[in-house]
């Protein structure tokens, strides 16, 4: 069967790495530490995918410019505390390396900063598999169709031929901004029936049915 995508483009936190808990607690965790108000669970969530600055003025809508430098240092100490134990889902690691043996180009569209991504990566083992990334403090954060525009580009990839595989609104409507397909995956910051509204080819639970459906449908 011929192949309906040349590239598939993967989001990363809570896509395939299950971070979503540990970014949403060191978040509310850095309010705390600095006396702000704390956002609830669903809105800590809400804002992963989303450049940093971006999702802590969500977060906290009353930040003030002066404040900020002093979140973010905070938010940081907390995640990287933690980040180098966090898991891949289950199934990741086989699904990614199994689209790279079958020939597919693989890249990265992500809130994480450029030096975050890469300490994932390599942490993980996946880093070889993928043949170009962007990250938020590189370019324009999502829903901005930016990341996607640019691997595109850089790979010579047209949108008909690209794949965005997220698991929040924001990885939908940046390949909707983009004219990309996209496929949703339930398993990570934003609940399925926000997903679901956005009208992705396919909402899968986790990475064996992705696998499942990438061996009939990419």
């Amino acid at each position: 069967m011929s192949k309906r995508y040349d590239l598939i483009v993967f989001d990363w936190d809570g896509t395939v790495m299950d971070s979503t808990a540990v970014i949403s607690s060191s978040i509310q965790a850095a309010c705390r530490d600095l006396g702000l108000n704390i956002p609830s669970d669903e809105t800590a969530r809400h804002v992963i995918g989303l450049g940093l600055d971006q999702a802590l003025q969500y977060a906290v809508p009353d930040l003030t410019d002066a404040m900020r430098p002093d979140l973010v240092e905070r938010y940081r100490h907390h995640f990287l505390s933690q980040d180098t134990a966090i898991p891949l889902f289950d199934g990741a690691y086989e699904t990614i390396a199994e689209l790279h043996e079958a020939g597919y180009m693989l890249g990265v569209a992500t809130g994480k900063s450029s030096n975050g991504l890469n300490r994932a990566m390599e942490s993980s083992g996946l880093k070889e598999y993928f043949h170009a990334t962007r990250t938020a403090d590189v370019t324009l954060s999502k829903p901005n169709p930016a990341m996607l525009f640019e691997l595109m580009d850089e790979l010579g990839v047209t949108a008909e031929r690209t794949l965005m595989v997220g698991d929040t609104t924001h990885d939908l409507q940046m390949a909707q901004n983009a004219r990309v397909d996209a496929v949703a995956i339930g398993h990570g910051a934003h609940p399925p029936a926000q997903l679901q509204e956005l009208n992705p080819l396919v909402l899968v639970d986790d990475f064996a049915a992705l696998r499942s459906w990438f061996r009939l449908n990419a």
